[in-house]
């Protein structure tokens, strides 16, 4: 039905309400009274009919969406109603100096029943529909009868598009518990999910708590998860409530929702003064952790913001986003070059002078590199060198390294040359001007290359999922928090520091590929798990330490300052210059021998590596 159509016919049914509403509150009053010839009564009418539609106007009786009504809908009726009745009375007393208080009165009543009523039956029409469709809509659990928990059932309830139909909140609160709010039983407690799943048929859960902290909330999003029904989660609540989002935007709850992990508060003034107004470069813009540091700057306003990468697609990809993103005064420069190009590097860096560098542009798969670890040399460590000492030449402030736990005790030569990588720019931090640091975190989640997208892909193809061994563990953690550490690190760097990510507990691998076929909706047996064996140069745990590295005290809330002490220059020189003519053999052995030195036996392996 259009406007016109719906309005039309509003002032109609109005109409008739109005008209015959004052004749039988008069005919009431006085059943012999010749009501039709009163000439008192005809003005009370013309009077009626004119106010009512004024006030029914002037309160937005025929702009409201009657199937959604509720109290405040009420509210207006009355309003219009009354002044109505008011100006009846006014124009009563004005020609005759008395008012009909019974008669009109009556009139009151008579006009908020029957416009009340001519109004709610369309709430009722709308209802009874919802209930044949709730019927045949998800049976669904809500978790928190908070604000949020009673928003999304009413959204859910006056939205049956949304195909959900809410049939129980689980809560905590004793005081809720046993009530009904919208007609919807509260239950408790949140330990008992997977119970009231079971008894109650539930086809989905959908988490409503948005102020529970994050560890707990992990919790229990693994507790839904284990119910093997699908689990969502609500959007913000000041989405909800300022109407940005509704109940149709819940997301599914994500792998990285239940690692658990708090928020850092960052030191933003820290921060802004260091990147504010000042001209930022990131190598490796287009990879996960690059474009997500270049988000994260983004929203610092830096002066120039560089771009820089071998991949033209992924450095048009972030170029695309950031410009959509950022304010017009921000400055944002894509520039495809190779790290290990070292004319272009420094021709770069000369040109525009970034008062900060991230250098997160690596070779980072560790079977590939094991299979090519002359690539290896050239871009984790050579390029390094190139990017590093460029920023050493021209003077920039701060350079930030991006490393692995990898580097830590490593058998591979991806680790090792990323050890190295950060030897070079911990030597260079001796006697540079520019204040270097290296950054070393574990593996992040959803990056490219990781398993994740790698499980969700046999996933998708209806399994099995391969994982390498049963025992195997890494430490995880999401790519805004690891880029939000690396940007929070640079701010602490003196010259020299190699810096540590608390990674929280290590997962094991096995579990997290089990979450994720839960939280894809499907059972273990439908998928399967293969385990394939370790592949050549991985350690089935991972460490963000050594013994000799180990540094209890937190610098900044979940950053260590690990002791991690380089070779000597004369040394580290040495190598660089033996290593392009090396095997692959000799490669791996060389970089796994210097990556992996004690103080105790530090001569012993030098001088085998030098003297080769």
């Amino acid at each position: 039905m259009t406007l016109r159509k719906r309005m039309t016919l509003l002032v109609f049914i109005d109409t008739c309400i109005v008209l015959s509403s004052i004749y039988c509150g008069y005919f009431i009053l006085h059943p012999y009274f010749n009501i039709f010839t009163s000439k008192m009564l005809f003005v009370s009418v013309v009077t009626i009919f004119l106010a009512h539609h004024f006030f029914a106007w002037r309160f937005g009786l025929y702009r409201k969406v009657w199937s959604y009504a509720s109290i405040g809908e009420l509210k207006s009726i009355t309003k219009a109603v009354t002044w109505t009745i008011v100006i009846v009375a006014g124009v009563q007393f004005a020609l005759i100096q008395d008012i009909y208080f019974r008669a009109l009165f009556l009139t009151w009543m008579l006009h908020i029943l029957l416009i009340g009523g001519s109004r709610l039956s369309w709430r009722l029409v709308r209802d009874s529909v919802n209930s044949r469709l709730d019927n045949e809509a998800i049976r669904t659990l809500v978790v928190g009868a908070g604000q949020a928990g009673t928003m999304v059932v009413h959204q859910l309830q006056q939205n049956p598009e949304s195909g959900m139909q809410p049939v129980l909140f689980v809560d905590d609160d004793p005081m809720k518990q046993g009530l009904e709010i919208y007609g919807v039983k509260v239950v408790g407690g949140l330990e008992a999910i997977p119970d009231f799943v079971k008894d109650n048929a539930i086809e989905k859960i959908v988490i409503a708590i948005p102020s529970m902290s994050k560890q707990r909330m992990s919790e229990l999003m693994r507790n839904c998860v284990e119910t093997g029904i699908r689990t969502q989660k609500i959007p913000r609540i000041e989405d909800l409530m300022t109407g940005k989002v509704s109940v149709k935007d819940m997301q599914d709850v994500k792998i990285e929702d239940l690692l658990g992990r708090d928020e850092v508060e960052l030191d933003l003034k820290a921060i802004a003064d260091k990147l504010t107004n000042k001209t930022i470069l990131v190598t490796g813009a287009g990879g996960s952790i690059g474009s997500e540091i270049c988000r994260q700057v983004s929203d610092f306003r830096p002066r120039r913001l560089l771009l820089v990468g071998h991949g033209e697609s992924s450095i048009y990809n972030i170029d695309m986003e950031l410009r959509q993103k950022v304010s017009s005064d921000v400055e944002i420069i894509p520039i495809i070059a190779d790290v290990k190009d070292r004319n272009r590097i420094f021709d770069i860096v000369d040109t525009y002078r970034p008062d900060v560098m991230y250098h997160a542009a690596a070779h980072k798969h560790v079977p590939l590199m094991e299979a090519n670890p002359a690539e290896a040399v050239k871009n984790n460590i050579f390029g390094t060198k190139n990017v590093a000492e460029a920023a050493d030449v021209f003077g920039v402030s701060y350079f930030v390294l991006v490393s692995t736990d990898k580097a830590v005790n490593p058998p591979n030569v991806m680790g090792a040359s990323k050890r190295f990588a950060e030897m070079i720019v911990q030597n260079l931090a001796k006697s540079s001007q520019t204040k270097f640091a290296a950054v070393r975190f574990g593996n992040v989640l959803g990056s490219r290359g990781s398993v994740v997208p790698l499980f969700k892909q046999q996933i998708a193809k209806g399994g099995p999922i391969t994982v390498t061994d049963p025992e195997m563990t890494r430490y995880f953690m999401t790519i805004p928090e690891a880029s939000r550490l690396v940007i929070q690190a640079g701010t602490l760097a003196a010259g020299g520091e190699v810096f540590v990510l608390d990674m929280g507990e290590p997962v094991k691998i096995v579990d997290l590929a089990k979450n994720l076929i839960k939280l894809s909706g499907y059972a273990e047996d439908d998928i399967g798990i293969k385990f394939s064996g370790i592949r050549p140069g991985e350690k089935l745990f991972e460490e963000l330490l050594n013994e000799n590295e180990i540094q209890s005290e937190q610098v900044f809330p979940k950053i260590f300052i690990g002791k991690a002490e380089p070779i000597s220059l004369f040394e580290l020189q040495d190598i660089l210059d033996k290593l392009p003519g090396m095997s692959g053999k000799e490669v791996k052995e060389t970089l796994v021998g210097v990556a992996n030195w004690k103080k105790s036996t530090q001569q012993d392996v030098i001088k085998e590596v030098v003297n080769v």
